[in-house]
């Protein structure tokens, strides 16, 4: 196995109501137990969580805000979005911490939650609490998955559902926010290289994927469901909005699709240079489904247990 990531956010699931939090640090392999539970204050709805490096600390949103807890569950602060929302379903705010973890920022998809203004971006003192800087986005969004980059950077992807994906880039550099948008609505970001270096990204209508030189965006390679050998015909498939980074020179990319003859669903998963797109071969992943893993980076990656805790493989050794 490689050498573990320079930065690598803790791994941390809700389960059960609860935030578990794992350490993947160690050599450990099978189904993981938590070494760390954060419980939310009670009566929040979940919808999206992150924790502190030192599982000290949780931070989560509610469809009202964003809510900080320590480890013995006392709320610590507690910021609302302005505004009530109008309906209940299509909009979850999401949030991500920046590396050093004193910031975490905040997706607003108010345009969906249909409180009388546009998407927004904001900067929390992690801390605090203390809003510390707002960007209104041109973003129509459902929700936002966060990428801690190992830079300094966020990275946020946006879903607008049918309309396509927006993909941002926040930092904070010496007190100066700052916040970019990709020139894309048509890309869905998936992981970030464990050096930063790169990221990838899957089309939003399912057809090819592409590696990105970080931070510009520019395209270093494009593999299309063609090039793994699937033209249509009896067995079509897609690239699935998963996958990743399994180490610095290895992709994880999973296709997926409806036998034709049989109308089962299916889907397979594979490995890829991450230098040049060249396809390596198929993998059992052992994930329950197309959606169901998540690349660490080390060579090895996460699925799910019938518990809702993580398992961890690798593949030069046992699963368990």
């Amino acid at each position: 196995m490689r050498e573990t990531p320079a930065h690598r956010p803790p791994v941390s699931r809700l389960v059960g109501g609860v935030i578990c939090v794992y350490d993947t640090a160690a050599p450990v392999f099978g189904e993981l137990a938590p070494v760390a539970v954060l419980r939310p204050r009670e009566g929040d709805e979940v919808v999206g969580h992150a924790v502190a490096a030192g599982a000290d600390r949780a931070y989560y949103t509610t469809l009202d805000g964003a809510v900080c807890v320590d480890a013995d569950g006392t709320e610590l602060w507690r910021s609302d979005i302005e505004g009530k929302w109008s309906g209940r379903y299509g909009h979850r705010p999401g949030c991500g911490l920046s590396p050093d973890g004193r910031r975490l920022w905040l997706y607003q998809p108010d345009a969906m939650a249909r409180r009388g203004r546009g998407d927004a971006w904001t900067v929390l003192d992690a801390a605090t609490g203390e809003v510390l800087a707002r960007f209104d986005l041109e973003t129509v969004g459902h929700g936002g998955e966060h990428f801690t980059h190992p830079g300094g950077a966020v990275l946020l992807c946006v879903g607008e559902g049918q309309d396509g994906t927006a993909v941002l880039r926040g930092s904070y550099a010496d007190g100066t926010p700052e916040v970019a948008a990709y020139p894309w609505s048509d890309r869905c970001l998936v992981g970030l290289s464990p050096d930063g270096r790169h990221f990838l990204t899957v089309d939003h209508g399912q057809g090819d994927f592409t590696v990105h030189a970080y931070p510009g965006g520019e395209a270093a390679f494009t593999v299309t469901v063609d090039d793994f050998g699937y033209d249509g015909g009896e067995c079509e498939a897609v690239v699935e909005w998963s996958g990743g980074y399994l180490d610095p020179d290895t992709l994880a990319v999973v296709l997926c699709g409806e036998d034709e003859e049989s109308e089962e669903e299916w889907f397979r998963s594979f490995r890829v240079d991450a230098r040049t797109g060249r396809v390596l071969g198929e993998f059992d992943s052992g994930g329950r489904g197309s959606h169901d893993l998540l690349p660490l980076g080390d060579g090895s990656w996460l699925t799910t247990a019938d518990s809702g805790h993580p398992v961890r493989h690798r593949a030069d050794g046992p699963k368990g």
